[in-house]
Formats: structure tokens, sequence, C-alpha cells
């Protein structure tokens, strides 16, 4: 049984899963990546997803992927968490990806639930197990049923959290009911993965977030974290508010697509999406600046 105060963040309490910026021709704008690390790193990140559904994982090489962690390990100089995706819907190959991140320097994986397969959640546990087995690295469990298809279910997390090198849980289920409970029995390290829950997931004893929204709002991200542990509520809830429409505007369509429009408008690479993913249409860009400057976000 677990306290919300005594459950140690392990990579940090404020991470975000970043883009993978393209260029024009689709191939991956290595400057530009290192940029965006850069600037994720000085807003106050203690870390950064890689090679997740933001980074457009599904489009990108096993190669391209371990470019990128080297990349980011580089720009970043060892200061700041580097979390790999590492998950897919095939075991094997997922193991092959875990060994390859470790050995393009990756401090830890993130893996999410197999996809489109609907495992049992024995089948569910046997995978994460194995993946814990696969490298020396530690694991975030990634638990988002809208994606993959299936939940990790309460009990399964409680048991995996046994495993020592099963340490974090990425929380993108929405359900806070469930997730008080593997709190409460687990002590497991859960961080929010939907930003608009990043302050309610506190309230129930999450050490951080993994966050979207981090590449726009990074620093009063921050301040809302910061101010949330050293138990000034009333601020972190007036940054929970200001940053609603945000939160709401980021996801209108998809999170990788309006992301890269934010970092348009910020003058900050993100560059094009790989298909299936499509640009935000000149529209969805109006929409967006009017969501960004209702959350107080200065624009370029």
């Amino acid at each position: 049984m677990a306290s919300a105060y005594s459950i140690t963040p392990p990579f940090g309490r404020l991470i975000t899963a970043m883009v993978t910026p393209f260029k024009d021709d689709l191939t991956i704008d290595m400057p530009g990546l290192e940029k965006l690390a850069a600037h994720l790193q000085a807003s106050g990140h203690d870390g950064i997803v890689l090679n997740g559904t933001t980074g457009e994982a599904p489009t990108t090489s096993d190669d391209e992927k371990m470019e990128i962690i080297r990349a980011v390990k580089s720009a970043t100089g060892g200061k700041v968490k580097i979390i790999a995706g590492a998950g897919n819907n095939e075991t094997s190959h997922s193991i092959e990806q875990a060994k390859m991140a470790h050995r393009a320097g990756a401090d830890a994986l993130l893996v999410v639930t197999p996809y489109y397969n609907k495992p049992p959640q024995a089948g569910i546990y046997a995978h994460f197990t194995a993946m814990a087995s696969a490298t020396e690295l530690p694991i975030m469990l990634y638990d988002i049923p809208g994606r993959t298809g299936v939940a990790i279910k309460g009990e399964t997390i409680i048991a995996l959290a046994e495993n020592p090198k099963i340490v974090a849980l990425k929380d993108a289920k929405g359900d806070l009911a469930a997730t008080s409970w593997v709190i409460k029995e687990s002590g497991i390290a859960v961080y929010s993965g939907d930003d608009i829950l990043n302050l309610p997931f506190l309230a129930i004893g999450a050490v951080g977030f993994v966050s979207v929204c981090g590449h726009s709002v990074g620093q009063q991200l921050r301040k809302m974290i910061d101010s949330w542990f050293a138990g000034d509520i009333k601020s972190a809830q007036d940054i929970h508010h200001k940053l609603l429409p945000v939160y709401e505007g980021t996801f209108r369509t998809q999170g990788a697509i309006l992301t890269k429009a934010a970092l348009a408008l910020l003058n900050l690479p993100g560059g094009k999406v790989r298909l299936p993913l499509v640009d935000a249409t000149a529209e969805e860009i109006k929409q967006l600046r009017k969501d960004l400057i209702a959350g107080e976000v200065e624009l370029s």
C-alpha cells in the first residue's frame, strides 16, 4: 500500500512524447530533431519519449528509430531521460526493438499493450514480462485501450508491478477509479498520459505526466507540477484551467498533426507528417491559433 507522496518518480515528473520532425520529402529533419529536443530540455523537462505515437513510430523504420535516439541523446547531453518506444503487436520484434534501443543509448523503454491482436490478459502479462527480460532497461507500461483495442486490467498491472524492471505506467485509459486502485495496491509510478487529466491524475497519486502539450506549454506544465508538489494547489488549479483551451485544441484532429502545426506557429521544427496522417488544413490551423491564444501561448 503506497502513499501518493512516497512513490519515487523514476524518470522525473515532466516528460513529453516528442514528435519526429520530417522535411518536405518526408525524411527525418535531424537538425530539427536536435533543436526540438533542446527546446524541451530548456523548458523544464526531466525526460523525453521518442518513437511513440506522437513520434509517428508506426511509420518510421527500425534504423530511423535508432538514429532518433542517438541524435536526441547527443543533443541533450544525458541531462534528460530518454525513454524509447519499443512495443508493437508482435513480441519477438518488440524484443529486438528493445535491444536496439538499449544499444542506441535509451535510458528506459515505453512498451505499449500489443495492439490489434486483442490478446487476453495472460498474453499481455507474458508480453510485458518478456520485454522486461530483454534488456537491463527499466520499463514504463503504456495502457491506451482506445488505440490498442484492449486495456491492461488493474490486476494485471498490479501483478506486473512486482517485476523489478517494470517501474512505471503511462496511463491513457482515463479511468481514474481503476487507476486509484492500482496505485493503492501496487505503488507503481503512474504518469498521466492524457493532458486534460494531468491535474486529476496528480490528485489520485500520479507522479507526473507524459505530455503532448509539453511541446507548446512545457514551462506552464513544469510550474503546475512544481506548485502541486509544493502544496500550492490553487496555483496548480489556475494553470490547469488556463491550459484547457490548449489541451482541447491540440487534440481536435490528432495529436501529432496539430502538435506539428502548433510548433510551426511557435517557429519550432515539426514539419510534415507521414501517411496515413495528413497535415493540418488552413482551417484547422486557424482554429488551433485561436485555441493557443486562448491558453495564453505566445505565438511567433
